[in-house]
């Protein structure tokens, strides 16, 4: 269910994707709601927010520990890239729908509090941060000062999440495979500069 949560979310934002959505998308039964989200809807974004960030950031660490930065990047990349493919353009980036979509609840009114639409943005906020720490720490190693590699990880992160975007508008690959060129050249680029 908490797969699916950020499937639908990843294609339809925050405010598209309702329980029933979920249920409908996954074809659980409609009583394991209230079992698995005993917090209703703010539950289970939270928990599509968290597994989202993990399916970015488990591989992207290992594909940087295993192959180096810009094969990792490269790894990475292609994951995005598949994904978009794959779903014929409709999915996108699940923490990226929460970080930009104003919150209300299903039925268009503003969240229970409002405190919740800010927690959503908060918890987006670290899975940016933790993908941009992986590749920081991964350039760090290779060489690239402390300054330059948060600086480049902070780059590399709003680039892909920007280009994932722009192709789902294009309904095509080419931007990403643009902006993956011009990533690789500069990081190849600012490792054997250092």
């Amino acid at each position: 269910m908490i797969s699916g949560a950020a499937d639908l979310i990843s294609r339809r934002g925050v405010n598209g994707t309702s329980l029933r959505n979920v249920v409908d998308h996954t074809g659980t039964p409609r009583g394991s709601l209230a079992h698995h989200f005993p917090g209703g809807k703010m539950q289970m974004l939270e928990e599509a927010i968290a597994f989202a960030s993990d399916g970015v950031a488990v591989p992207l660490q290992a594909a940087v520990a295993d192959k180096g930065v810009v094969e990792g990047l490269r790894t990475f990349i292609g994951w995005w890239r598949d994904l978009l493919v794959e779903s014929d353009f409709e999915a996108g980036c699940t923490v990226l729908a929460v970080a930009v979509e104003p919150l209300t609840s299903t039925d268009g009114a503003m969240p229970d509090s409002p405190s919740q639409p800010e927690k959503l943005r908060a918890l987006a906020h670290e899975a940016f941060a933790r993908w941009e720490i992986i590749l920081a720490e991964a350039l760090h190693r290779e060489g690239v000062s402390t300054a330059q590699s948060r600086r480049l990880a902070v780059l590399t992160v709003a680039a892909i999440e920007g280009t994932v975007a722009m192709c789902r508008a294009a309904r095509s690959p080419h931007a990403l495979n643009d902006v993956q060129q011009e990533l690789e050249a500069l990081l190849v680029a600012r490792i054997a500069g250092s």
